[in-house]
């Protein structure tokens, strides 16, 4: 069997990292790498054995498959041009900076018969598939994910960088359309929100909360999930997953409570009625993962785990919120402070031993 010709565009982090694995992969021949830093693309060709260059045309027509690790204001050109061409693209989350640009691409991949796949990894996490027995149907769902400031994906903020991967699992989860969307954020460091806050509300009666942070001192990755069947917690970063079923008698409305805390092992009783599981994984390489389903779909003729439509899926909530984030008034008028770059102004405490000079005291107190 003739193996897959693959190019990765973008020697950044994450290009690097699935250019090692591809190197590695036995139906995979690495063709090349493509970055417009000369110093970048040739290190990570030299450490992979194979090819650099400066733009990704004069792999057209000579590669089968490609990954396009590049900033996200590129991505869709770069990824329209190669779907022209009928090469197969796995494309590093967030899809694109747009919902028509997505949608564009959705459509470029069934136009010609190509492979689109979103790099939405945690889709790959087992913590994440251990949970799903509990988190059918769910009804209340909460995501948090933080980090520190990366110096990586400068050209968006932390909606399209970081929560984008919550709203991608919680629209897979749920599966019903957006009623409601409202959100705030703050930009910090750059031109773009680096906290934010959503809360969403589906169609099928479920809400949920997504909170993100690029400018954290704390990494968290998790998610609690509430469902009719019970309760998950997840633990992407420790790859660790947290079950409760509760008894038929809670189920069924049964279990008497106040009879309940007169027993002596009340505390025994309740956790038997709410037993609680947890579950370690293994240590497992998701990108690893990704990439072999993204080559397995190609090779069997088979919708990837994530495929484009998910990806823009994504983007298209993402942009609701992003749009929420710009019109959050920060107080009661709308003429007032709006949207992340715009923090209120804090009010001080009259006191005797504090004292504004007229230039900084607020008009409306200057009466």
């Amino acid at each position: 069997m003739r193996k897959l010709r693959v190019a990765v565009v973008g020697a950044g982090r994450l290009g690097g990292f699935h250019a090692q694995k591809l190197a590695q992969m036995p139906k995979v021949v690495l063709v090349g790498i493509v970055d417009p830093i000369a110093n970048r693309r040739q290190s990570l060709a030299a450490n992979c054995n194979t090819s650099a260059f400066a733009d990704h045309r004069p792999l057209l027509g000579q590669i089968d498959a490609a990954i396009v690790a590049a900033p996200t204001q590129h991505h869709h050109a770069i990824t329209a041009e190669l779907l022209n061409w009928g090469i197969h693209v796995l494309v590093e989350k967030p899809l694109c900076a747009t919902s028509a640009q997505a949608d564009d691409l959705v459509r470029l991949a069934k136009r010609h018969g190509a492979i689109l796949q979103v790099g939405h990894v945690e889709r790959f996490n087992p913590a994440f598939a251990s949970a799903l027995p509990v988190a059918a149907n769910p009804k209340y769902i909460e995501a948090v994910r933080a980090g520190g400031f990366s110096f990586r994906s400068t050209d968006i903020g932390v909606v399209l960088d970081l929560m984008i991967h919550d709203l991608d699992l919680v629209l897979w989860l749920v599966r019903s359309p957006v009623r409601r969307v409202e959100a705030l954020g703050l930009s910090i460091l750059g031109g773009y929100e680096d906290v934010a806050n959503a809360r969403i509300e589906f169609e099928c009666g479920c809400v949920a909360s997504f909170s993100a942070s690029r400018v954290s001192h704390e990494p968290v990755r998790r998610m609690q999930i509430w469902s009719a069947a019970g309760y998950a917690a997840i633990d992407f970063a420790a790859r660790k997953t947290t079950l409760v079923r509760p008894s038929d008698a809670i189920l069924r409305r049964q279990l008497d409570v106040a009879t309940l805390a007169l027993e002596p092992e009340r505390d025994q009783i309740l956790k038997s009625h709410l037993p609680e599981e947890t579950i370690h994984h293994e240590a497992s390489d998701a990108l690893a993962l990704e990439l072999e389903d993204f080559i397995e779909s190609i090779l069997g003729h088979r919708t990837p785990r994530v495929p484009g439509e998910a990806g823009r899926d994504a983007v298209v909530l993402a942009e609701r919120i992003l749009r929420k984030i710009h019109t959050h008034l920060w107080d009661a008028s709308p003429e007032g402070p709006s949207g992340p770059l715009a923090v209120p102004q804090p009010v001080p405490i009259p006191s005797p031993h504090f004292c504004l000079s007229p230039l900084s005291v607020p008009n409306q107190q200057l009466s």
